[in-house]
């Protein structure tokens, strides 16, 4: 099932023994084009202290009630390593992270997700985190320049070789694997200011430098696609979209 990001944004999240906050944010990775974490913002619980959440711990996006649960204990989430949002993700840092959980790191392998195509992991008791405090200091390492934000990428230009069309308002994500499918797109006030959707296929490159994201699309492909309509916000597959670039 397909689901929008920006419709995300906000949504309760539960550990197995407790609410732990609400969806602030979401890090993904701009090469694989994969959701590798969700970012909690745990407000009072934690003295609003940020938290990243591995998708490999969610029950599954459905709503269970009000909140979206995950398979960890408060006690792990608070001990986990200590992430400061202001400042890029850096590999010694997720490296920490993954270290502290006992799994797998999925920048290892061809797969989306290290040796697998899906971010499923069974924990067994041996794997499962100490949940003793976790002396892991920030990163002083170069940070990951392929791990963004999709909250800082809203609003970003689409750039064309023939000038810009639009800008990003949404991210349309899989929820079996976290793969980013769709960019959503609003086009300026020469394509009516209409909506329409670009895969990550067409992507060249964003320019972080300049707030754009360039493509291999042609304003009148752009100006004949068809507007994208979202409703309900959750898609069975690809193919509910009313269109593809």
């Amino acid at each position: 099932m397909l689901r929008s990001i920006k419709q995300l944004y906000g949504d309760s999240l539960r550990a197995s023994d407790g609410e732990i906050g609400h969806i602030k944010d979401f890090y993904f990775d701009d090469q694989k084009w994969a959701v590798r974490y969700v970012v909690a913002e745990t407000g009072s619980w934690l003295s609003g202290r940020m938290v990243l959440i591995s998708p490999q711990v969610f029950k599954n996006f459905a709503l269970d009630g009000v909140c979206r649960g995950v398979n960890l204990t408060r006690k792990q989430i608070e001990n986990s390593p200590d992430v400061d949002t202001h400042k890029p993700v850096s590999r010694q840092y997720e490296e920490d992270y993954y270290r502290y959980y006992g799994w797998p790191n999925y920048w290892h392998g061809d797969g989306l997700w290290g040796y697998s195509a899906f971010p499923i992991l069974e924990l067994t008791v041996d794997q499962r985190p100490n949940e003793s405090a976790a002396e892991h200091s920030p990163s002083s390492e170069p940070e990951d320049p392929h791990l963004r934000s999709t909250l800082a990428l809203n609003g970003y230009h689409i750039q064309t070789d023939e000038g810009a069309i639009g800008h990003v308002i949404d991210f349309i994500v899989d929820e079996m694997n976290w793969a980013i499918c769709h960019l959503v797109v609003e086009t300026g006030h020469w394509f009516s200011g209409k909506e329409i959707v670009i895969s990550p296929k067409h992507i060249d490159r964003i320019s972080y430098e300049e707030s754009k994201v360039f493509v291999s699309v042609t304003k009148e492909a752009i100006r004949k696609a068809p507007e994208y309509q979202v409703s309900p916000w959750a898609f069975e597959d690809s193919s509910a979209l009313t269109n593809k670039l």
